[in-house]
């Protein structure tokens, strides 16, 4: 019989003292944590939950990891984030606009390439379902999504302006991280995966930028379902007690009542979304094509 496990994590507001006096206030997303967790303990997983303050970056990157080192071929992954989304700079040379995209934890921002690398240390052949009530979250491991303007409600993104004060007030912490993974990226095994691609290494150039994206999707051998809140071009609104994402996605699995796979899954969720959320359906891990035909939330 398979393990599962998940990781509910939910902020309702960040630390100040890093985020640059900006403290972030959000109504929904402990309550978004929480309903999620709900799901995965009926489903026979076991949950960890991360709320507001103890959502920090060690503790998300120790239970992620803790679940890496845990699960087996076959396993089961949830992780679901409901929270602002945000950027900094790139300094790796694998982002055409020049930002990573970013979760907002309570002490400082979670890198999207770090959130791969993350999944690459999970063995091969376990199933991750990633669900990210955020802005920023379209294709959240990796791609860039601009915010939109002129949507009624509360966005979960961190304004532009306070994203370039976090960075300039803590430029050595990101730098620092982002240094670390470009040692990665700059790997033997880059000469390797590279051949692999038919792609030429060539740093700093629209190639390099491709295949460092597709050498990280590479290091992934676990299968990665993200559905995210809205596409690249839109924002996730936050709610009186939901998500908006999160709320529809509830109604739609009717405590257990919705009997499709994951592509219907997010259609049906889609389909009571209004126009301008659209939440987005993205993978990627070997043998992606038969987890995403499983019923969600199956352990």
């Amino acid at each position: 019989m398979a393990t599962g496990l998940s990781l509910h994590i939910g902020l309702n507001s960040v630390d100040p003292a890093h985020y640059s006096g900006w403290a972030g206030p959000l109504s929904a997303c402990e309550a978004d944590a929480q309903d999620m967790e709900a799901i995965a303990r009926a489903r026979g997983a076991k949950p960890t939950r991360l709320l507001t303050a103890a959502a920090t970056r060690q503790a998300v990157i120790k239970a992620i990891g803790s679940a890496a080192k845990t699960l087996k071929t076959g396993d089961y992954f949830l992780l679901s984030y409901s929270g602002h989304g945000g950027q900094v700079k790139d300094t790796s040379g694998d982002e055409s606009d020049g930002t990573d995209e970013t979760w907002c934890l309570y002490d400082g921002q979670l890198i999207d390439d770090e959130i791969y690398q993350l999944f690459a240390k999970f063995a091969s052949g376990v199933r991750i379902l990633v669900l990210s009530d955020s802005c920023h979250s379209g294709t959240v491991t990796r791609d860039l999504l601009v915010r939109a303007a002129g949507v009624d409600g509360a966005p979960r993104a961190m304004p532009l302006d306070v994203a370039l004060k976090v960075y300039r007030d803590n430029r050595a912490f990101y730098d620092g991280l982002q240094a670390g993974l470009r040692k990665i990226h700059e790997s033997p095994a880059l000469a390797a995966a590279s051949q692999q691609l038919g792609t030429p290494v060539a740093p700093q150039t629209a190639q390099a930028a491709y295949w460092i994206s597709q050498h990280v999707r590479l290091g992934v051998q676990a299968s990665v379902v993200l559905i995210s809140g809205c596409q690249d071009n839109q924002v996730s609104l936050d709610g009186a007690f939901n998500g908006a994402f999160t709320g529809r996605l509830l109604q739609v699995w009717g405590n257990g009542a919705f009997k499709g796979n994951h592509v219907q899954f997010h259609q049906a969720i889609v389909a009571g979304m209004p126009p301008t959320q659209t939440p987005n359906l993205f993978t990627y891990g070997p043998a992606v094509a038969t987890f995403q035909g499983q019923r969600p939330f199956s352990v």
